[in-house]
């Protein structure tokens, strides 16, 4: 790892924007205090460096080596500092517990009757924007006052703050238990990925149906509903029900259609529930729906519909521009979809910070699946080099699995067979050893071994027959999602009509949409 990944100091700084900047140095000059110039002087050293560098930094500053690192701290701290008095950075839960700071601090002052009035009005936030562990919290502080500020009206009062708590409390382990089984399920999908046989699948139902919490489907509130549909989209999308995942993703993106507020509330939740409901629809080749929800999607970012900060803007480009190149995919629009490819590549330059590996490598892949599709097979390789090479990166088996699949057909389409022998030998054993050789895969690894083999006149049949071979999989429940990750049938039926498998997928999508 490097040292500017390391330091969490540079990497806040160099996250804020120019606006975020020159607040700071404002907020800094109002302090007044001689001993805060040495924190300046390194913010400003920091901002400059392009890595951080100790000995430039006690070069051009007052610091002593041994205040380093107080002085770090230091300077991360007011920083924080400075973005929470940011009104950009000021969103729902932010307000509510500014709001419970400074109902404590009139608490603890005595003033009573002036912290119980803050804290009313910050319940009925809370409440209203479905924060129910933050409403829990401040029902505790008013039941702390009301026990010391004696009215009148106590009885009623407590019995009032008593109800609201036992609601709340039940609410909250219900919405506890459907986080944590969406969690686990998510975890499960990213280590062991989907159900791969009949012996699996038992056991993930079974846990599935045990881990599910009793509920009232119609007293669900908008997290509830939102968790729930997280964990049975999950549970859809391992069991490789697609169909399910569809209807879960839809459900859960028209939850936030029904409360639009909640998208400037909660927008990581909505981009999610886009992208899953954009890979159901890729994943089932509904083109004429997909074109619909990625269409939609763009007007809400044109227009600004949703709350962007560094976090959303750069999970919002990687989620449209993913989906774009998928769109190209369904349409077959390979040759066109080169033109996007310099935008993608300079989104990535500018998110790389924002965007993990494992993203950047899934945006690699469909970049070359692109080049492929268009019949330029060098670039194709180059960027499935990118993916190949990285040893130490830990993403997803299918996606290194399938990098050097279509890497094999790649240097065979471009006649680049001298080293394809020890090609397959060294993708053969990588697939055994990550336990991923699935029948769809086996069967093509000792095509392509023994395309050496076979005489020109044979290649046609020999096509045909692998082709034939891989077509009784392509519905198969647990076969069928090698074909997600490259579309072996249509580049063989490419192979025995003589045609470019741009092709024969354009025409399988306008039959599609017909």
């Amino acid at each position: 790892m490097s040292i500017t990944k390391k330091d969490a100091l540079f990497q806040l700084i160099k996250s804020l924007s120019k606006s975020e900047k020159r607040q700071f140095k404002l907020y800094a000059g109002r302090l007044g205090v001689n001993e805060e110039k040495n924190f300046m002087a390194l913010f400003e050293v920091l901002d400059k460096l392009e890595e951080p560098d100790e000995q430039v930094i006690l070069k051009k500053t007052k610091i002593k080596k041994q205040q380093l690192s107080n002085a770090k701290a230091h300077l991360y701290k007011q920083i924080l500092v400075s973005l929470r008095l940011n009104p950009l950075q000021q969103n729902i839960k932010v307000q509510i517990r500014e709001q419970l700071d400074y109902a404590t601090i009139l608490f603890n002052k005595g003033l009573h009757r002036q912290s119980l009035k803050i804290l009313d009005k910050a319940k009925a936030l809370a409440l209203h924007n479905f924060e129910n562990n933050l409403a829990y919290e401040i029902i505790e502080l008013e039941k702390v006052i009301e026990s010391q500020y004696i009215t009148r009206s106590l009885e009623t009062r407590a019995d009032d703050l008593i109800r609201e708590s036992i609601l709340l409390s039940k609410k909250s382990v219900l919405l506890s238990k459907l986080s944590n089984l969406s969690l686990q399920l998510y975890s499960y999908m990213l280590k062991k990925g989907y159900v791969k046989n009949e012996q699996e699948l038992p056991f993930i139902q079974f846990s599935f149906e045990r881990n599910i919490p009793k509920y009232d489907p119609d007293k669900l509130d908008f997290k509830e509903r939102l968790f729930l549909n997280k964990a049975y989209l999950w549970y859809s999308f391992i069991i490789q029900d697609f169909i399910g995942s569809y209807r879960y993703s839809r459900k859960w993106v028209d939850l936030f259609h029904e409360h639009p507020e909640m998208k400037k509330v909660n927008p990581v939740f909505y981009l999610k529930g886009i992208n899953y409901l954009l890979e159901s629809l890729f994943i089932l080749q509904h083109i004429t729906k997909f074109r619909e929800v990625i269409n939609r999607f763009k007007k809400e970012i044109d227009k600004k519909q949703l709350t962007i900060n560094d976090n959303t803007a750069s999970l919002a480009s990687l989620i449209y521009y993913q989906n774009r190149i998928n769109l190209y995919f369904l349409e077959g629009q390979f040759t066109a979809g080169l033109s996007i490819i310099p935008e993608v590549l300079k989104e990535i330059d500018l998110y790389k910070s924002k965007f993990d590996e494992h993203h950047i490598m899934i945006l690699y892949y469909k970049i070359a699946s692109m080049y492929f599709g268009a019949g330029n097979y060098d670039q194709c390789i180059f960027y499935l080099n990118k993916i190949i090479e990285v040893r130490e990166l830990n993403m997803r088996e299918d996606l290194l699995c399938f990098s050097r699949i279509l890497s094999l057909i790649a240097h065979y389409e471009a006649g680049y067979d001298q080293n394809l022998e020890e090609q397959i030998r060294s993708t053969y054993k990588f697939l055994l050893k990550m336990n991923e050789l699935h029948a769809v895969q086996r069967k093509l690894i000792i095509f392509l071994k023994g395309l050496t083999d076979i005489y020109p006149h044979e290649l046609k049949s020999a096509f045909e027959r692998l082709h034939g071979e891989l077509k009784t999989f392509e519905n198969h429940p647990y076969e069928k999602r090698a074909f997600m990750y490259l579309d072996l049938i249509s580049w063989l039926e490419s192979k025995t009509k003589g045609v470019s498998v741009e092709k024969i997928i354009k025409e399988k999508a306008r039959a599609k949409i017909k």
